[in-house]
C-alpha cells in the first residue's frame, strides 16, 4: 500500500517526521510531501499554483527517512490533490496528515489544513487519516512519537476500509497516551478554542482566539480528549442532503436532465 505523508505545519515539523517514520515501520510505500511554509488554518484550500498553473517543489533529505521527500509551495489539500494525479509517483492508497501541533476537534475541523488534506485524499479515491497532538499553548515537550504510535495502530483498519474513508485522530500530549483506550467520539459543537470578533473599526475587524467556556457534549471528541483519552472520529467532507421542505424546485427525471 502506498501512502502520502503531509501536514499543515510544514516540511520541517517533527510531527510530520514521526508520522512518516511510523508508516515506514509499518512496511508501507511512503512518500513525504509537506508545505514549504506553515499552512495552518488552510482547510481544503488548493492555493499554491502559479499563474501558469505550475506548483513548485524541491526534493529534501530528512534525517532518518530514507524515502522520497518534497517541500511543496502549496497548501496541504493541494498537495493531496496533485498526489492523486501522480505528482509523486503512483497515486496513494491513503493520505496521512500530521502529526499536527495542536488538537483538531469539533466542527472547527472544517478550518484545519491537517484535516483538509485527509478529506481531499478521501474525496480523490484514497483513504485519509488526520493526526493531531493536544499540546496546548506552551508545551514543555511534545510527544510526537506517542501520537505516531497510535496512528500506526489505526493504519491496518484504515487501509482495509473502503475508499473515501476519513478518520480524525486526536492524542493527549502525555507519554502514556498510546497505552490508554482509544475511544470512538462524535464531533463537538465547538473546538477547544473559539474565534470571536472583538473589535469593529472603520473598514476592519479584529479577531481573537480564546479557550471556549462552553461545556462539551458527553462522548464528543473535545470532552473525551479533555479527560485524557485519545479519540477517533469518522468524518465526511462533502455530501448531499435533502432540500428543506417547501423549497421551490421542480422534480426532474434524472435521465431526462442528463440527456
Amino acid at each position: 500500500m502506498r501512502v502520502l505523508i503531509t501536514n499543515d505545519d510544514g516540511i520541517d515539523s517533527p510531527g510530520l517526521h514521526a508520522l512518516a517514520a511510523s508508516a515506514i515501520a509499518e512496511g508501507l510505500d511512503v512518500v513525504v510531501a509537506g508545505p514549504a511554509h506553515q499552512s495552518s488554518g488552510s482547510s481544503a484550500s488548493i492555493l499554491g499554483a502559479e499563474s501558469d498553473g505550475r506548483i513548485h517543489m524541491e526534493p529534501r533529505e530528512i534525517e532518518g527517512l530514507a524515502v522520497p521527500c518534497f517541500a511543496v509551495r502549496a497548501a496541504p489539500a493541494l498537495i493531496a490533490l496533485i498526489a492523486a494525479h501522480g505528482a509523486f509517483g503512483a497515486p496513494p492508497d491513503a493520505v496521512l496528515s500530521g502529526v499536527n501541533r495542536g488538537a483538531n476537534v469539533g466542527r472547527a475541523v472544517l478550518h484545519s489544513g491537517t484535516v483538509g488534506a485527509a478529506l481531499t485524499g478521501g474525496a480523490n479515491g484514497a483513504r485519509g487519516l488526520a493526526v493531531s497532538l493536544d499540546v496546548g499553548m506552551h508545551p514543555l515537550t511534545c510527544h510526537w512519537d506517542v501520537a505516531a504510535r497510535l496512528a500506526r495502530s489505526v493504519l491496518p483498519s484504515l487501509l482495509a476500509s473502503p475508499q473515501g474513508t476519513v478518520l480524525n485522530l486526536n492524542v493527549p500530549n502525555e507519554p502514556d497516551a498510546a497505552d490508554r483506550p482509544l475511544l470512538a467520539a462524535t464531533l463537538a459543537t465547538f473546538g477547544i478554542v473559539q474565534t470571536t470578533a472583538t473589535e469593529h473599526g472603520e473598514g476592519e475587524v479584529r479577531m481573537t482566539v480564546a479557550d471556549t467556556d462552553a461545556e462539551h457534549e458527553p462522548g464528543s471528541d473535545a470532552a473525551l480528549l479533555d479527560r485524557g483519552h485519545p479519540t477517533l472520529t469518522s468524518i465526511t467532507g462533502i455530501g448531499e442532503a435533502p432540500l428543506p421542505e417547501g423549497t421551490p424546485v421542480d422534480a426532474v427525471d434524472s435521465r431526462a436532465a442528463g440527456a
